[in-house]
């Protein structure tokens, strides 16, 4: 859906100590391999989360410079301030419970926005705290949601997205930043899914899902006498389109289109004259396209093979920023100072977390923040090696392999098949504690990209389009002979993991091909498709359609998704089963979970069933992480 998506002395030793002592750049020296060593799954969950927050340039305090970012460093996410000299971060809020996600400071003073919701519930409602720790609910009331949407170019003002008064319908709000008072800008009467707005609060873009394959975008003229809605991507035949946002001086609008190829390319369309320019083309999909405050630098990202390859180019110039003094790894959100003189940026790595950086254009970065547990020797762990296999129907599939250290032709492995979340997601390169935690035990992960995941061209995309259960399901199955092949990994010790999408193919794979896997781990995934296609949360609004024509219309195509849901053939499964749930979960419903169990259990198999009461779709508390993790490895020792 398109949507407006402490250094000290003592740490220092800690890291020393765990043999992982900082350079003078502070990032971590190579060390020699040394013997194995394994950990718990507290000690790599007590990794530090981080979140930048950044609207424009508003990501530093125009008082103090300040990042302002959101952390975990309590177990919940928490907002905090941090100092890009020192590195010093200062608490700013202390829920104990609901997570605090930030979105900006405010132009000229330390108010800040965030958002928070109900324990998971996805029910997101925008807030601002004054400096004196003062918090206002804006969007105030219950069962709808509202998200920040961003400020205008002046700073005196800011919008709101919400379907407070339609729950499938989100309109757009201006707020004042000195009182708070709003107004409707556009009321969303046809129920579209929000794109973006320009900082001069004049173009709002929303977006049509005609089907999962083709998109219409829509631009509404706010200074208009009459507002009316303006199809810019008239075609016939499947397209795709998608807002990317405007360009700072609110002149041009970018969006993404895969019109001319297997894969999105960037365009331009001038608000001016209707023309439109291509504006970035790769063999992978352009993620995204940003500009600092001024529009002289742009910040793209591309979809290479499971990692995002982002460049910084000066426009003025043409050159393209080089970062100096950073590892190798994928960035995120790169945000530019007010003065264009400094970007603070995310890295991620499969062997560390999201740390935040700090860099002057003119010289060297700093690394902010030191999210990996110093316990853990990063040495120990395992980076992912991008594979493929040619499949069922010789289809080659790619996917991201992890080989424990100690695995070897001697001594080989068990494996899981990882199966991302979806349908149409992707797995890709970067630090989970999970799998880190069961690749240190001893298990191989493979993270598989079946046919109909992302990033691969729309081809490949579509080719599991009202086949799920079927076409994708092979790929999983037919991986298992892929993972045995390697003389390190043990075939006849090959399970199947997987969350959300990726859960429903864990249950799929025990129900319709009994024998493929010698154990499966379902994490809040679809059992009876039926239900879940209709109980679809009305602010998903026109994703309804997206999701009927990859899957089905539950009220035509009935006996389709009852073939296709493990629910219904539960009687089938014949391995042992772990399923894992939040009760707050309103896409993949409790009930889900506890009729498959209870399925499962009739079997006289063995089934063990997790259940967080505090949490929705993915845990959100480190608490909860850390048991899930436990009863994972615990599971698998048993039953693999």
């Amino acid at each position: 859906m398109n949507s407006i998506k402490l250094l000290s002395t003592v740490f220092g030793l800690l890291l020393v100590l765990s043999g992982c002592a900082p350079d003078e750049s502070g990032n971590e020296k190579s060390e020699p391999l040394r013997a194995h060593q394994t950990y718990t799954a507290e000690q790599f969950f007590q990794t530090t989360g981080y979140r930048m927050g950044g609207s424009g340039p508003y990501a530093f305090s125009a008082l103090s410079g300040d990042l302002i970012v959101s952390s975990d460093e309590t177990g919940v996410y928490n907002a905090y301030r941090l100092d890009v000299e020192s590195g010093q971060m200062t608490v700013l809020t202390e829920s104990s419970d609901r997570g605090v996600y930030v979105d900006s400071w405010f132009p000229n003073d330390d108010r800040f926005i965030y958002q928070q919701d109900g324990n998971g519930d996805e029910l997101t409602h925008v807030f601002v705290m004054s400096p004196a720790g003062v918090s206002k609910d804006l969007t105030p009331g219950e069962g709808h949601k509202a998200g920040f949407a961003g400020w205008s170019s002046d700073g005196s003002e800011f919008f709101i997205y919400s379907n407070e008064r339609d729950g499938a319908a989100f309109d757009m709000y201006r707020y004042s930043a000195a009182d708070y008072s709003r107004t409707m800008l556009y009321e969303n009467s046809e129920g579209l899914d929000l794109g973006a707005i320009s900082s001069d609060g004049r173009w709002v873009v929303y977006a049509r899902n005609n089907s999962n394959a083709d998109t219409d975008l829509f631009l509404i003229d706010i200074a208009a006498s009459e507002l009316e809605l303006v199809n810019i991507t008239p075609h016939e035949g499947n397209i795709e389109y998608a807002s990317m946002g405007f360009t700072p001086d609110s002149r041009q609008l970018i969006y993404s289109t895969n019109e001319f190829g297997e894969f999105s390319q960037a365009w331009t369309l001038s608000l001016d004259t209707g023309a439109r320019q291509v504006l970035i083309a790769e063999d992978w999909d352009v993620m995204y396209v940003g500009y600092s405050p001024s529009g002289r630098y742009r910040v793209s990202g591309i979809n290479n093979d499971a990692r995002t390859v982002v460049t910084l180019k000066d426009l003025t110039t043409g050159r393209d920023i080089v970062l100096k003094n950073v590892p190798e790894g994928d960035l995120s959100q790169v945000r530019f100072n007010r003065d264009e003189s400094a970007i603070a940026f995310g890295l991620y790595r499969d062997t560390a977390p999201y740390d935040v950086y700090h860099m002057p254009l003119n010289a060297d970065a700093t690394r902010l923040t030191r999210a990996l547990n110093p316990v853990i020797d990063s040495n120990l762990m395992v980076e992912g090696e991008v594979v493929r296999f040619a499949s069922y129907d010789g289809l080659p599939i790619p996917g991201i392999l992890y080989q424990p250290r100690e695995a070897s032709a001697e001594n080989p492995a068990p494996a899981l098949v990882w199966v991302h979340g979806g349908p149409g997601g992707q797995s890709r390169k970067g630090y989970s504690a999970v799998i880190q935690h069961l690749v240190n035990h001893g298990y191989a992960v493979y993270q598989i990209n079946n046919r109909g995941s992302s990033g691969y061209g729309k081809t490949f995309f579509h080719l599991d389009d009202l086949k799920h259960g079927e076409a994708d399901l092979g790929d999983v199955v037919a991986s298992r002979a892929f993972l045995a092949a390697y003389e390190w990994i043990d075939g006849d010790r090959v399970g199947i993991i997987g969350g959300s999408y990726g859960g429903y193919m864990v249950a799929a794979a025990l129900a319709f091909e009994p024998e493929s896997f010698e154990v499966g781990i379902n994490i809040f995934g679809v059992t009876n498709w039926l239900r879940t296609l209709e109980s679809i949360p009305p602010w998903w609004g026109a994703f309804r359609t997206s999701l009927y024509a990859e899957l089905g219309d539950p009220a035509t195509d009935t006996d389709r998704l009852t073939a296709i849901s493990p629910l219904f053939h539960a009687h089938n499964i014949v391995k042992p089963l772990l399923v894992v749930q939040g009760a707050n979960d309103p896409r993949v419903l409790q009930v889900e979970s506890d009729e498959l169990v209870e399925e499962v259990r009739a079997n006289n198999i063995p089934v063990e069933y997790v259940l967080f009461t505090d949490e929705g779709h993915g845990f959100r508390k480190r608490v909860n992480r850390i048991t899930a993790s436990e009863a994972y490895l615990s599971f698998l020792e048993q039953h693999l």
